[in-house]
């Protein structure tokens, strides 16, 4: 489904007792060049400071909700509830976008690919300490869809989507704790196949220590819902090529922190 000339975007931030980040995801969304920005926050109910926070920037927020949630997909699940954008993207409290013009080449590329439901942009993980440096890259424009199978997906936080794409296979999850945006890409490019296209560039800085970047804790559990999603979806996988995915992320720390790309 072709977009209208005039794309209208809606920025997602989900937050919970984020006041140690949020300033910088806020002020990134708010600083883009791109005139045409709903920017939406929701929040579960923080008792940090956080709403504190949110509030220094009001009357620059289009819809602010602080309530209650059922984890972090219920919360982006009431944020494209809201939105009204034609395109939709989600930038998380520990994340944000490295420069102002982010969201303009976003949606140039959907201009020049009309088409396209979903475009798809790198993301560096950076430590705290030094915002500049990435310790990680997640190339998202080595993705291709087969490789799902394995375990990979695009990065998520540099993916913007199309709302009818939404429309189409549904919202995210809830009886996921961390691998409901896999079983969203997988419902959107192996089900239902629709197409994108990749940018080799960084799109959003992810700080690393979140709820899918905790390291090993995890790992049994996002492999235990990737190959849930995978069988749900009935696209065929197994154990072995899923857990082939963890020696490759391995490796490709390894060559950034030698200086390899």
């Amino acid at each position: 489904m072709s977009l209208e000339k005039k794309i209208k975007v809606s920025i997602i931030t989900v937050c919970y007792n984020s006041s140690k980040f949020i300033r910088s995801a806020i002020e990134s969304a708010l600083s883009q060049d791109y005139n045409d920005i709903e920017y939406i926050i929701i929040d579960g109910g923080s008792h940090d400071g956080t709403m504190d926070i949110i509030n220094d920037f009001q009357g620059r927020i289009a819809h602010v909700v602080s309530e209650p949630d059922k984890g972090i997909y219920d919360a982006m699940n009431k944020g494209i509830s809201l939105a009204t954008g034609s395109v939709i993207g989600i930038v998380n409290s520990d994340d944000f976008y490295p420069n102002p013009y982010v969201i303009s080449q976003v949606v140039q590329t959907f201009k020049d690919n009309p088409n396209t439901d979903l475009v798809l942009g790198n993301v560096d993980f950076v430590n705290a300490k030094d915002l500049t440096m990435p310790v990680r890259l997640y190339s998202s424009f080595k993705f291709a869809s087969w490789k799902m199978r394995f375990g990979f997906m695009p990065a998520h936080p540099g993916a913007f989507i199309k709302r009818s794409a939404y429309d189409e296979v549904g919202l995210y999850k809830l009886g996921y704790k961390i691998g409901a945006d896999f079983d969203m890409f997988v419902r959107l490019l192996m089900v239902k196949k629709m197409p994108y296209i990749k940018l080799n560039q960084t799109l959003v800085r992810m700080q690393v220590g979140g709820v899918s970047t905790s390291g090993l804790r995890s790992y049994s559990t996002s492999t235990n819902e990737m190959l849930r999603s995978l069988k749900e979806n009935k696209v065929y996988s197994n154990g072995l090529f899923v857990l082939l995915r963890l020696p490759v992320k391995f490796f490709q720390m390894a060559r950034l922190k030698l200086g390899f790309k």
